[in-house]
């Protein structure tokens, strides 16, 4: 009975199909009325599969469904099943265990063991979980420290597998902590800390407004607040009103940028294997924003920095080695020049009052790391148009991000206010960077030289002559538009600044080259000059030591295609004819236009649409690449180096110079390179720098050879150093 039943509803089941399929069949004719010729489009279907059930003669959806069954089953004829690895069912698990490594990286045994304290908390004293056993997490701690510990090195966030090998050799070799030493970091390397107490700044008080996670957090939360905390007044140079932000303190203040990105760190593991700790080891931070001359007059740098060497001396019975990374080979209070500022600041009467013997008393070597001794040339162009190879060779989608977020207009200004960068124009003009024919680090394949540091792709006559957006016919200049050496370059620059920018770089900074020896000796006395090492002489100290240690095999920025944007109101609203109040956030500070206050500036930006990698040199997105280290130009890494430190004129106590450079062979697998990296940053963390600061710091400087993977001296001797 059972069976029959089951047989009979089978059968109507079918012939109920059947006519349902009759009702589908374009072929067939029906009289039904249908209730889905005009579709619900709240509703949402799966025509892709359509059911049997499903009631309508719409000539065109059944059309679609047809379209789209065909196109599936082609499609599976054509490629298969779509493979296991791509389905949803093995990418959300993967995913959950990708989160659960990356958050592994940051847990430690410590945090381990936190969490068994926390939960024994809740077992005894709150009873919030039933009565269990006795928890063990010694397994669970054995087990975690085993499962870290077979990760590859290079895989972890923090480490690659160099950690203290370079001291553990040495320490092998029975070396030991000798000289103290003083690390001296450089541009944007230093955290820096907000110690504004005004209400609006309150929220972030003591935190890191530059470096850590604190400052992403500022940039993508507060942007604007962010901003006016970092930009300098630009009448006095220091803090604006309300604002206080001070460099942080310690060997933290530079060992890195944030979490997982090192900077000094690795140099500093190297140096404790062998005995150095808070005692003989010392960061001279500084607020990289500051000229050098307001680095001394607001926070006593210069001052400190000779308190803490003489007692360093005073209490190891050693004198100092400092080593100085980028913009720091410019700062240091043993540069005198080595680093001019500091240490002509150091040696003068009028300053730090120690004397002309005082570096030959207190230093036992300088190393120069990556040193941009003649300026940097991405500096130029971040104070024109707030551009570098960073942020033009950006791709499409981080361009318009980076350029909505944070504009070039904003960078322009932040660069410009920041009078530190400034210190990294670059130096010694046309008779180091070449003129309109030549310049010292051509070579013979190349088409353009690199000469012309900004230069400009000729335009069709049609386009000569450009409407303002006012609607008034407006000719280029010919001046406004020529080639232009690295000294029409910095007139250029300074033309098209405000007169603050301009009155800054006349009283704090000088770039010329000097010959005339008499004049370098009286350049000892002025403060313009102690950051150029082509205007004043190294100090008399014969028996101290100079290292030259940087990279080579990256290309670097050397010059740059540049195009004309539109017109524009001037800058320099405050200097014109009828001064205006244009402050953005003092609605009194609001003047309006006079009617003939008209867009009479051209602006001008790298060309980044113009590239030519086939080329000699190679042109990337409107920038020229060169030799360097990625950041800093071969000549400012070496040229004083390899020759000009090796004149009298300039280095008249004879100093012996070594230089090593270092050839970039990175690992790919690596993200930082790896132990043989020479980039301007990575080169920190390279094993042939670490062994080199190692030696000099424990005695066996003399061991350090001098080492050259690039023309440094064909290109040295090309410069005009006797005119």
């Amino acid at each position: 009975m059972t069976l029959k039943k089951r047989a009979g509803r089978s059968k109507a089941q079918e012939d109920q199909d059947a006519t349902s399929s009759a009702v589908h069949d374009p072929a067939t004719p029906s009289s039904a009325p249908t209730h889905l010729d005009v579709p619900d489009p709240n509703l949402s279907p799966d025509i892709s599969d359509p059911s049997p059930s499903e009631d309508t003669d719409d000539p065109k959806l059944k059309k679609l469904k047809h379209e789209v069954r065909s196109l599936k089953h082609h499609h599976k004829e054509k490629h298969g099943p779509r493979p296991w690895y791509q389905t949803k069912r093995v990418w959300f698990p993967f995913g959950i265990l990708v989160g659960i490594g990356i958050a592994s990286m940051f847990v430690t045994e410590t945090h381990i063991e936190e969490m068994q304290a926390s939960l024994q908390v809740l077992l005894d004293e709150y009873g919030v979980l039933p009565d269990l056993p006795e928890l063990n997490f010694t397994t669970v701690q054995l087990e975690f420290a085993r499962l870290r510990d077979s990760i590859p090195e290079v895989w972890k966030l923090n480490t690659d597998g160099r950690e203290f090998k370079v001291g553990e050799e040495a320490k092998a070799r029975g070396l030991n902590a000798q000289h103290p030493v003083v690390l001296i970091p450089g541009v944007i390397s230093t955290g820096l800390e907000s110690w504004s107490t005004a209400p609006e700044y309150r929220p972030f008080f003591r935190e890191k407004v530059w470096g850590g996670f604190s400052m992403i957090s500022q940039v993508t939360f507060n942007r604007e607040r962010w901003m006016s905390a970092l930009l300098l007044d630009p009448v006095t140079g220091i803090d604006p009103p309300d604002v206080k932000v001070r460099a942080a303190e310690g060997i933290n203040a530079a060992s890195s940028f944030i979490q997982g990105y090192w900077l000094w760190s690795k140099i500093v593991e190297n140096l404790a294997v062998v005995n150095y700790d808070t005692n003989n080891l010392y960061m001279a931070a500084y607020d990289w924003r500051l000229s050098f001359y307001n680095l001394e007059e607001r926070d006593g740098y210069f001052s400190r920095l000779k308190l803490m060497v003489e007692g360093l001396k005073q209490r190891q019975g050693k004198k100092v080695v400092l080593a100085a990374h980028s913009m720091g080979a410019n700062v240091p209070v043993v540069r005198a020049h080595v680093s001019p500022h500091s240490m002509k600041w150091v040696e003068s009467p009028e300053h730090g009052g120690g004397g002309p013997d005082w570096v030959e008393n207190h230093i036992d070597s300088y190393i120069s790391i990556a040193g941009t001794h003649l300026g940097v040339a991405k500096a130029m162009a971040a104070l024109l148009s707030g551009e570098m190879k960073d942020t033009v060779q950006m791709n499409p989608a981080g361009a318009y991000v980076l350029e909505r977020f944070f504009s070039r207009k904003e960078r322009q200004q932040l660069f410009r206010s920041w009078a530190g960068s400034a210190s990294m124009w670059l130096k010694g003009g046309d008779a180091v960077w070449g003129d309109g024919l030549s310049a010292p680090d051509d070579t013979p394949e190349m088409t353009s030289s690199f000469g012309h540091l900004l230069a400009f792709r000729q335009v069709d006559q049609d386009q000569e002559n450009t409407t303002a957006e006012d609607g008034i016919q407006l000719a280029t200049s010919p001046e406004e538009i020529r080639n232009m050496t690295s000294e029409e370059a910095g007139t250029w620059i300074l033309q098209h600044t405000p007169s603050t920018f301009q009155k800054m770089m006349e009283t704090n900074f000088s770039q010329a080259m000097e010959r005339d020896e008499a004049q370098l000796i009286r350049n000892n006395a002025d403060h313009r000059k102690w950051s150029n090492p082509l205007e004043v002489q190294l100090p008399r100290a014969p028996s101290m030591k100079i290292y030259c240690v940087y990279g080579h095999g990256k290309e670097t920025e050397r010059s740059y295609w540049y195009a004309r944007g539109s017109y524009e109101h001037d800058d320099n609203a405050a200097d014109s004819a009828s001064p205006r109040c244009v402050d953005p956030e003092d609605e009194e500070c609001q003047t309006p236009r006079t009617p003939l206050d008209l867009p009479l500036r051209m602006s001008s930006y790298i060309d980044a649409e113009y590239s030519d990698l086939e080329g000699s040199p190679v042109i990337r997105n409107g920038v020229k690449m060169g030799e360097g280290d990625g950041t800093v130009s071969l000549l400012s890494l070496g040229a004083m180096c390899v020759e000009g430190w090796k004149r009298p004129r300039w280095n008249p106590a004879g100093i012996n110079v070594t230089t090593v450079e270092l050839p970039h062979l990175p690992v790919p697998t690596i993200p930082r390179g790896g132990a043989n990296t020479s980039d301007h940053v990575d080169i920190l963390g390279s094993t042939a720098l670490n062994e080199i600061i190692v030696k000099v710091a424990t005695g066996v400087g003399h061991e350090v050879q001098e080492n050259f993977v690039s023309n440094i001296r064909e290109y040295a001797k090309r410069v005009k150093w006797d005119g």
